[in-house]
């Protein structure tokens, strides 16, 4: 069972997408570091796209550090790779700016956008783990 799920929107590459859809579920903990991530095949399968975009998924994942394959075990969710807040500041700069701009061409006032943001932040949170 994939714990994600994307709606694909016309204009966005797919395999970003999915790979958005991976990360929030590795921030909000249903994927958590050493939890198996779905082989191509049952990610392709699932998500009902092509093989090769889902290694696209896989790869870019694993390039920014949030999977590791494993020979023989297979793909494991790796905890964030650590960096100071400024670096993780610096990595978020283009996409803070995107975000702004569109507030500001909807007439949204700062406190409105914080107010959303704010409210997809909780949507977020880490999901409490189950006591056995």
């Amino acid at each position: 069972m994939i714990p994600f799920r994307v709606t694909l929107q016309s204009g966005i590459p797919v395999h970003e997408q999915v790979a958005f859809e991976a990360k929030k579920a590795m921030i909000s903990g249903r994927l958590r570091p050493g939890d198996p991530f779905p082989s191509v095949r049952a990610l392709s399968k699932a998500m009902k796209i092509h093989p090769n975009t889902a290694q696209k998924v896989v790869a870019q994942l694993t390039a920014e550090g949030l999977l590791e394959v494993r020979p023989g075990i297979g793909t494991v969710v790796l905890a964030p790779p650590p960096g100071t807040r400024s670096e993780r500041g610096q990595l978020l700069g283009r996409e803070v700016e995107q975000l702004t701009v569109e507030a500001r061409k909807l007439g949204l006032t700062r406190q409105q956008l914080h107010d959303a943001i704010d409210e997809h932040w909780l949507l977020l949170e880490p999901v409490p783990e189950e006591k056995a």
